[in-house]
Order: structure tokens, then C-alpha cells, then sequence
């Protein structure tokens, strides 16, 4: 099987944007998440981080099984 560099590279950037999304969109509804970054304790920027993190690998992972694995 033979991906070409466009495809990957497509899959890993959407993939961080809807990481990024869900991730967001978790923290925000966890409460970690505030509108500015310096009204954030230590602790929640360090959980956002986290969670942006693994929301992320975790998107990339299903893209990259979905369109160029299978």
C-alpha cells in the first residue's frame, strides 16, 4: 500500500484541529476551561494540556486507521 505525503499530512492536521475541538469542548464542559489562558490555575493549564494532547493522538489515530490503513 503507497500513501503519498499529502494524505498524511491532511489527516494529521485535521486531526489536531478536531482534537483540538474536543478537547476545548471538554475542558469547557468539565470546567478547566476558562476564556483567558492567565485566569487558569497551574493545575487546570496542565489538565488542558493533557486533554488537548490525548484528544488529539486519539483523532489522529481513528483518522489514520479510517482513510489510510483500511
Amino acid at each position: 500500500m503507497y500513501t503519498d505525503a499529502f494524505s498524511i499530512i491532511m489527516v494529521v492536521l485535521i486531526g489536531l484541529l478536531m482534537g483540538t475541538a474536543v478537547g476545548l469542548s471538554l475542558g469547557f464542559i468539565l470546567g478547566k476551561q476558562k476564556p483567558e489562558w492567565s485566569d487558569m490555575s497551574p493545575r487546570d493549564k496542565k489538565f488542558n494540556i493533557v486533554l488537548l494532547t490525548v484528544c488529539s493522538l486519539i483523532t489522529i489515530t481513528g483518522l489514520a486507521w479510517y482513510f489510510l490503513i483500511r
